[in-house]
C-alpha cells in the first residue's frame, strides 16, 4: 500500500510536469503528421511540382493546337499553302516540271534494330 501512496503523491506533485510533457508529445506528433503525413508538407511540395509540370504540358499543347489551327485555316483559304502541300505530299507538279524522288539511303535499312535509337 505504501508504494501506491508514493506513486499517487508523486503524480499529484507532478501534474503540471506530466501535462506539459503530454502536450509536448501531442504537439510533436501533430508536427510530424503535418510534415510527413499523407497530405503533409512533403506531399504538398511534390504535388505542386507535378502541377507545374502539367501546366507546362498544357501550355505546350495549347501552343501546338494554335499552330495546327492556323495551318488548317491556311489550308482552307491560302492558295499558296494548298499548292505547297500538294507539291510536297502528293508529288504534284506544274506542266513542264519534272519531279525526282530519291530512294531512302540503304545504310539505314542495313543497321540492326538494336543499334538504331
Amino acid at each position: 500500500m505504501e508504494l501506491y501512496q508514493r506513486i499517487t503523491d508523486w503524480v499529484r506533485r507532478s501534474r503540471r510536469l506530466l501535462a506539459t510533457a503530454g502536450v509536448g508529445v501531442i504537439g510533436l506528433m501533430l508536427g510530424l503528421h503535418i510534415a510527413f503525413g499523407q497530405n503533409g508538407m512533403i506531399s504538398y511540395f511534390h504535388k505542386r511540382e507535378e502541377s507545374k509540370k502539367l501546366q507546362q504540358q498544357i501550355d505546350d499543347l495549347q501552343l501546338e493546337n494554335a499552330r495546327i489551327l492556323k495551318q488548317i485555316d491556311s489550308l482552307k483559304t491560302d492558295p499558296k499553302t494548298i499548292e505547297r502541300e500538294a507539291r510536297e505530299q502528293l508529288r504534284y507538279a506544274r506542266p513542264g516540271e519534272v519531279i525526282y524522288t530519291l530512294p531512302p539511303p540503304p545504310a539505314a535499312a542495313n543497321i540492326p534494330a538494336r543499334a538504331q535509337k
